[in-house]
Parts: structure tokens; C-alpha cells; sequence
């Protein structure tokens, strides 16, 4: 099974247990309907948290209450983990528009495809999609100077990479 990052544990709230998950689903929502959502351990295998209740905090926080986690203090040792959902759970909670959405896009350039998008990565004023080309790991930067244009039907990513990028990663 596939699993998409949604966001960030932020914070405990109150002295329940509740806490605050920061998300990047690009609209607002209180992932209602949803039974878990997953963190990763030390091994890399996503752990499920089931959801006891979730409400609406802003347009990018919600505040979960999962069971089993009953205090403030056992709250406080999920902050700052990341959050994962099961592919198809994604698709339905996140907006089109939520870059997380271009995983599994092809990057391509005027001269052919780069590779898969493997992973989409948030900065303030850019977007980095970590890609694979010739078996090393590349970071490309969508903003207005490299983004020509997104087909959603084919699934691609035209860019245009300043000269030299591709020779940092690839040598």
C-alpha cells in the first residue's frame, strides 16, 4: 500500500489528549469519515492511530483526538511526527490543487521526460519534487522561472531547469 505525507503533529491541546496536525490537503476539512491516520517508525512501517473524533481548527489545522492517547503528556510524544494517509484515503480529503496531488507525475523537459515524481517537498516560495535520474536522487524546483505548464490528463510536469542543474546532481 502507498502512503501520502498530509502534514505534521504540531502541538498537544488541552489536557485530553487532543492534538493539533498542521496539513498540507490545500483546502479545509476535518478528515471526517476517516478511521486512522499513520505514522512512521524507526523502520520505516507506518503505524495506524485511530481517530476518536477531529474538528476544524483553520483552513491548514485540524484537532484529532486518537484513542488510546488519554493525557497531555502522552500527546506531547506524537508532536512533530509526520502524518501519512493511504493513497486512496488522500484523494479523497485533498484538493486538486494540493501539490502532494503530482506524486506519480512524470517531470519532463523540452528534450523528454527526467523521471517520476517520487516525493513533493513544501518551501515557502517553491515547490521541490525529488525525482530519480540514472539511479541518483535529483531535486527539482517548480516556481515561475521553471514551471511551463501541468497536463493533469497525461500527468506531466513540463519544466525549464536553469543550465547546470542537472550536472550538480548527476556530476
Amino acid at each position: 500500500m502507498a502512503y501520502v505525507k498530509i502534514g505534521k503533529l504540531v502541538a498537544a491541546h488541552g489536557l485530553k489528549g487532543e492534538l493539533v496536525c498542521k496539513h498540507e490537503l490545500g483546502q479545509k476539512t476535518s478528515l471526517k469519515g476517516l478511521e486512522a491516520l499513520f505514522t512512521e517508525d524507526k523502520n520505516k512501517a507506518f503505524i495506524p492511530w485511530f481517530i476518536e473524533e477531529t474538528r476544524i481548527k483553520s483552513d491548514t489545522e485540524i484537532y484529532i483526538k486518537l484513542e488510546s492517547i488519554d493525557s497531555r503528556e502522552a500527546a506531547i510524544k506524537l508532536t512533530q511526527k509526520e502524518c501519512w494517509l493511504p493513497e486512496e484515503n488522500f484523494k479523497k480529503f485533498a484538493a486538486k490543487s494540493a501539490p502532494a496531488n503530482l506524486l506519480g507525475y512524470t517531470i519532463t523537459q523540452h528534450n523528454g521526460p527526467l523521471g517520476e515524481i517520487l516525493e513533493v517537498i513544501e518551501q515557502p516560495h517553491q515547490l521541490l519534487c525529488r525525482i530519480e535520474v540514472k539511479g541518483k536522487e535529483v531535486l527539482i524546483p517548480l516556481h515561475e522561472e521553471t514551471l511551463q505548464s501541468i497536463n493533469h490528463r497525461k500527468k506531466e510536469v513540463l519544466v525549464e531547469l536553469p543550465d547546470g542543474l542537472l550536472e550538480i546532481y548527476l556530476g
